[in-house]
């Protein structure tokens, strides 16, 4: 391994390459920082530049866009609550009250060092351990993905604010709304209220979109109006990254990243999983967890640890197995396939050099972007001293644009509107939109998988907790569920959260 990344290594000689990473990684942030503007869009606007490039300098590029954009995505979710990309939801639930709390350099601080820590773990979790998690990763079937978004709901009851019911509530409108469309069994067309529109589902990006991004418009717009809209203090001259800070939690960051670079390398669990594992993670270990969705390091930590760490993690399956872990690894897996390489396990052994390469360039992606986001740390927080009259309009716009450019038709955008106002009279009675968006995400999983286990098995329901990953899942799901109630039964039925509930059980 040692003498092919020695190989590998002089393909970098040529200053060319690293330009091209450069240049990839910068728009990777523009695209992530833009609501609307996805990391898969972003490699697949730059694939068809790598036509006439070397293979590890047209895959270098690439990455460097797709590192930059999940990184990107926590720019406008620290400073603004809106996730600039799917995986940066969970990133809002500490991050902006941080910001709101005076600190916005502090959260993106921490965002940039913990993306970086994240992405660096994902790259050696690749060239070390790519074969074992592949061969994990095979074996998910439909048995064991039905167990693993079943894992995923139980998370509700950490993102959740001081009403689990409200959680919960927000969680089910979430499984229904991710239920619209055609039944992938039957072909049977549900829940679409005769709107043809709604024949294929609901655009979960646009709706992502509508949920923060434009009901957080409507909510600054009513503060203006009511002149109640009063500014942050920002603290400008301490916006740099927190070395220190984000290594004191060691345990945060290294549990995060695994758990992105597992989940990662599923095909289909994308980094919004991987995000909302390891805060549910991080709050279950932590010593004050009464501190999330307050601000907390811990919070903010998790989140952009294993958001990036999903990103080495999603090219495990694609350069070893063929087989892409999310859609923006699917359009990378089209770029090896555009320069004559064919991925998997005959990669590494045929083109070995190349294969090291993409993960030298997927290593110095990681470097360039901390460094960009480190140097514009500053510049990205002066933001916040924009007037919010001014601010939200041209974030509107960047909204509208973005949800027309993922379906070119007006229904994303009406989605867009919808879910816009679904989401202000969501926040304004208490309801969080993160448990909606985690019901979105595994609520067909969890349906689809079910019926699908229940079919290839004859309705044989015991076979859940007979293949051992499924039954590790379900055990988990039991662990998350309990665990609060014996918390409850230590403290005699006086926890804080508890307590809140009771005066306000709604």
């Amino acid at each position: 391994m040692f003498s092919n990344f020695a190989d590998a290594a002089n393909l970098f000689i040529n200053i060319h390459i690293f330009l091209a990473i450069a240049f990839g990684t910068v728009l990777g942030l523009v695209f992530g920082a833009l609501p609307g503007l996805t990391a898969t869009m972003g490699v697949a606007l730059l694939l068809p530049l790598t036509y006439g490039m070397e293979p590890t300098t047209g895959m270098g590029m690439l990455l460097g866009v797709y590192c930059g954009a999940i990184s990107g995505g926590s720019i406008p979710a620290a400073l603004l609550n809106i996730p600039g990309t799917p995986s940066s939801v969970a990133t809002t639930l500490d991050a902006f009250p941080m910001a709101q709390n005076g600190e916005p350099g502090r959260a993106l601080g921490l965002c940039i060092v913990a993306s970086m820590i994240g992405g660096m773990i994902s790259v050696t979790v690749l060239a070390l351990m790519s074969p074992l998690i592949a061969s994990v990763a095979l074996k998910f079937s439909a048995i064991e993905y039905f167990s693993l978004g079943v894992f995923g709901l139980t998370i509700i009851a950490s993102i959740s604010d001081s009403s689990i019911i409200k959680g919960i509530v927000g969680g089910l409108v979430g499984v229904l709304i991710s239920l619209i469309g055609i039944d992938s069994m039957t072909g049977t067309v549900r829940l679409t209220a005769g709107f043809s529109s709604l024949t294929g589902g609901v655009d979960f990006m646009p709706a992502l979109i509508g949920l923060f991004a434009l009901s957080q418009i409507i909510s600054d717009v009513t503060k203006i109006h009511d002149k109640r809209g009063d500014g942050v203090n920002i603290k400008v001259s301490k916006a740099y990254p927190r070395f220190r800070e984000t290594l004191r939690h060691w345990k945060v960051w290294s549990s995060s990243s695994f758990i992105g670079s597992l989940v990662g390398a599923i095909p289909g669990a994308g980094g919004s999983i991987a995000s909302f594992l390891a805060y549910d993670q991080a709050k279950r270990m932590s010593k004050t967890p009464e501190k999330f969705r307050k601000g907390h390091d811990e919070g903010v930590i998790a989140c952009e640890s294993a958001n990036n760490g999903m990103t080495g993690g999603a090219l495990i399956p694609m350069m070893t197995l063929g087989i892409p872990g999310d859609a923006a690894a699917a359009i990378l897996m089209g770029g090896l396939l555009i320069h004559g390489l064919q991925p998997g396990p005959m990669l590494f052994d045929e083109q070995a050099n190349i294969a090291y390469g993409i993960i030298i360039a997927f290593f110095i992606a990681n470097i360039f972007m901390f460094s960009f986001q480190a140097v514009g740390i500053k510049l990205f927080v002066r933001v916040l001293q924009i007037p919010r009259s001014y601010l939200m309009p041209f974030i509107l716009v960047m909204c509208m644009l973005g949800a027309y450019g993922i379906s070119g038709t007006m229904n994303a955008v009406w989605v867009l509107l919808f879910f816009g106002v679904f989401g202000y009279f969501l926040n304004r009675h208490g309801f969080s939109s993160a448990p909606v968006v985690l019901g979105m995400i595994l609520g067909y999983m969890v349906e689809s998988n079910y019926r699908r286990g229940m079919t290839m098995h004859g309705g044989d329901w015991t076979v859940f907790f007979t293949r051992p990953i499924s039954l590790c899942f379900i055990l988990l799901s039991v662990f998350a569920i309990a665990l609060p109630f014996y918390r409850y039964w230590k403290h005699g039925g006086k926890n804080k959260t508890v307590e809140s509930n009771a005066e306000n059980p709604l």
